[in-house]
């Protein structure tokens, strides 16, 4: 149903967003804090007033429990829980990769969740971990896909996930994202990806879920099943994930670790407690390791932090430094570097969906030469249209007279219209020594701009020394 997601700002494939459900309208992207049915580690009502907006539970965990089940059905998911916003349920896949079988029929499962009220009910797909064979992951695929074609037929009041599987195929999660467009689901979740986070295979991820979502299309609410830590959040946004759940801030804090935008600590290792949130600022390190709270307390400290960075990544967005947010997260750990690496090729994708208007483009690493604006003027450079005699300059002082046209000239974007110097993207702040991502890519659109305006008579005059021989001097390539 397309007019219940709503997309207000864009950046990247990342977007703000407004999701609608039987409980209210939640903010996109959102973090669904995990919440176990028997034992909350916080309650959900603290969970609302700590600023989560919506929450995720087990549907299978509460259908397994006799009493619960019927406080559910008779009570509904919400009073059960105490929480009055949107609740999304899984359907027990989770306990299905685990253990190999559940006591539930998809169909089952379902049918409780649409009895219990759930805001976001999800069918029992087959959770294909990764790295499998071809044929496995196909003909897990092919049971998920007629279970979700028995599910879009059933009439429900609330929202419907569409899981998208496929393992670490990325033919496969395409083309089960093309399958998922065509069904009346509301939101569409990738699943199978919680080993790769673990593993942290981040280029991996980047592969499965730019697939999937070039499979659905841009205009539908995606959901990352099991990304919780907020080291993670500013990738997967840049991706074009929306709703995000988290067990990491419980099942860390059981195990006493600290959870930061830049990783894990643990608490035993640490000096200091370097957070503003309420539980770093009323306790000291020692008062929280040995309070009899230690783990609560160490839970609301993780969650905090995971909704402060989830309001950053919003606020990233909305100014359009999405980009700057992701360089410097994914610099947080080799391996989410590589992550940032593989999204960076994915440019010409990246770049069909980012917005043109956006605030100063800061170039601080090799990958910002594959950023999106960078790429746009690259397949937009031969439009410029050239006669007589052009000079392509990086000094402000040059002598002009005698030009028809001047060029200024730039890292990563080479030579473009002087007019444009303080317009977005041109406007941008790099290095006084560029790198060579930057300096290869300039270099690469003078050349094609020389090729599209082979009537003109291009002088190049540069401080920067060996770029002219490698453009090709005066009038040549």
């Amino acid at each position: 149903m397309p007019d219940r997601f709503e997309i207000l700002h864009k950046d990247l494939a990342g977007r703000i967003g407004r999701l609608s459900t039987m409980h209210g309208t939640v903010e996109t992207p959102a973090l669904m804090p995990v919440v176990n049915p028997h034992l909350p580690l916080i309650p959900p009502s603290e969970l609302q007033e700590m600023g989560a907006d919506m929450i995720i539970t087990n549907s299978y965990i509460i259908h397994q429990d006799p009493a619960l089940k019927i406080q559910a059905i008779e009570r509904g998911l919400h009073d059960l829980l105490g929480f009055s916003g949107p609740i999304m349920t899984d359907s027990g896949a989770f306990q299905l990769s685990v253990y190999g079988d559940i006591d539930v029929s998809p169909l089952e499962i379902l049918n409780f969740q649409f009895a219990i009220k759930s805001d976001i009910s999800v069918p029992l797909d087959i959770p294909t971990p990764p790295d499998v064979t071809r044929e496995r992951a196909q003909s897990e695929l092919q049971i998920t896909e007629e279970r979700l074609v028995q599910a879009a037929s059933l009439e429900r009041s609330g929202l419907l996930a569409c899981p998208i599987q496929g393992s670490t195929y990325s033919d496969l999660r395409e083309k089960a994202g093309r399958f998922a467009r065509d069904l009346p689901f509301d939101v569409f979740p990738v699943g199978g990806v919680v080993p790769l986070m673990e593993a942290y295979r981040y280029r991996d991820l980047v592969d499965v879920v730019t697939a999937a979502k070039k499979g659905l299309g841009s205009g539908r609410p995606v959901h990352l099943f099991g990304a919780g830590h907020p080291m993670i959040f500013a990738l997967a946004a840049a991706m074009g994930c929306d709703l995000f759940d988290s067990a990491a801030y419980a099942l860390y804090a059981r195990q006493d670790r600290y959870l930061t935008v830049h990783g894990t600590g643990k608490l035993e290792e640490m000096s200091y407690l370097p957070c503003c949130c309420p539980v770093c600022q009323e306790h000291t390190l020692k008062e929280l390791m040995d309070s009899p709270q230690k783990t609560r307390l160490l839970a609301r400290h993780n969650l905090y932090v995971s909704l402060a960075e989830m309001k950053q990544v919003k606020e990233s967005i909305r100014e359009g430094s999405l980009w700057d947010l992701l360089e410097t997260r994914c610099r947080s750990h080799p391996r989410m570097l590589d992550g940032l690496r593989r999204l960076a090729h994915q440019g010409s994708w990246l770049e069909t969906l980012d917005s043109a208007n956006k605030s100063t483009f800061f170039y601080t690493s090799t990958e910002a030469a594959l950023r999106p604006e960078v790429m746009r003027y690259a397949r937009r450079i031969d439009r410029i249209s050239l006669q007589g005699n052009v000079l392509i300059t990086d000094d402000s002082q040059a002598d002009t007279a005698g030009f028809a046209h001047v060029l200024h000239f730039k890292p990563p974007f080479g030579p473009y219209p002087a007019e444009l110097a303080e317009t977005y993207p041109f406007n941008a702040e790099v290095p006084e020594e560029a790198d060579g991502a930057a300096i290869e890519q300039a270099v690469r659109n003078a050349k094609d701009l020389m090729r599209a305006n082979p009537e003109a008579k291009f002088s190049i005059r540069l401080r920067r020394e060996g770029i002219e021989e490698r453009i090709g001097g005066t009038n040549g390539i």
